[in-house]
């Protein structure tokens, strides 16, 4: 739970695209390898660094780094209660961990209102 990462995305059907779909995974990956390598306050740097270049080297791509896991899938969010569903399912993540007993105590979770994540209504 601590290592995923949920995002919710809207796109115009001009980019409804599975090329689409894989430039933002790799392009996301260059910001967030960026922005752990440039947080100061990011204790575990050099384990993740270790981590993302011990599976990159041992999958079956052969690549350098791998950041995310091979098998991620996108859903179709086709309903508002579909995307209630997945919102309630994220929240519940670290309560169902045993880290929090409410969703709005994890500090870094959109349903803990003082939490620094920021979401845009849709």
């Amino acid at each position: 739970m601590l290592s995923e990462i949920s995002i919710f995305v809207t796109m115009s059907e001009k980019y409804k695209t599975t090329e689409d779909g894989l430039y933002f995974v790799s392009s996301s990956v260059v910001g967030f390898m960026d922005a752990i390598s440039k947080n100061s306050q990011e204790s575990r740097e050099e384990w993740m660094q270790a981590q993302f270049k011990y599976y990159g080297t041992n999958s079956p791509q052969k690549q350098i780094n791998q950041f995310w896991k091979h098998n991620n899938h996108p859903f179709y969010l086709y309903s508002n209660e579909m995307i209630q569903q997945k919102v309630n399912y994220i929240h519940n993540n670290p309560v169902e961990a045993g880290f929090v007993n409410e969703p709005d105590a994890w500090r870094l979770s959109s349903a803990n209102e003082q939490s620094p994540i920021k979401v845009l209504k849709f």
